[in-house]
């Protein structure tokens, strides 16, 4: 199976900034080095199986052909749309975040 480059936007960029920076802070750098690990994870999954990440959001806000993927252990997910020469990662969210919100207006 042949992987797509990932390439995220500079607002997912900072939001996975945030999300290190949180567990560095508050839980130490194993916790943070964890976090970091399972994000990479998915991110060489995706690359390899786009299709495989849910279309919810797609369908629940006309967000043309988003999908995501949630990290395991940590309450994140992974927004990304494939496109034909890479895979374009949106946002970096908080499951508990007001996801429409988010990602209104990033297309």
């Amino acid at each position: 199976m042949k992987t797509k480059p990932v390439v995220p936007r500079v607002i997912a960029e900072g939001d996975l900034e945030r999300a290190f920076r949180y567990y560095l802070d508050t839980a130490g750098s194993k916790v943070a080095e964890r976090f970091a690990t399972e994000f990479e994870q998915i991110l060489r999954l995706i690359s390899r199986f786009p299709a495989l990440g849910s279309p919810r959001y797609a369908f629940e806000h006309g967000l043309d052909e988003i999908r995501y993927w949630p990290l395991k252990k940590f309450p994140y997910m992974i927004f990304y749309q494939e496109l034909d020469s890479h895979i374009d990662v949106w946002r970096v969210l908080h499951g508990h975040m007001d996801i429409a919100e988010q990602l209104r207006d990033l297309d």
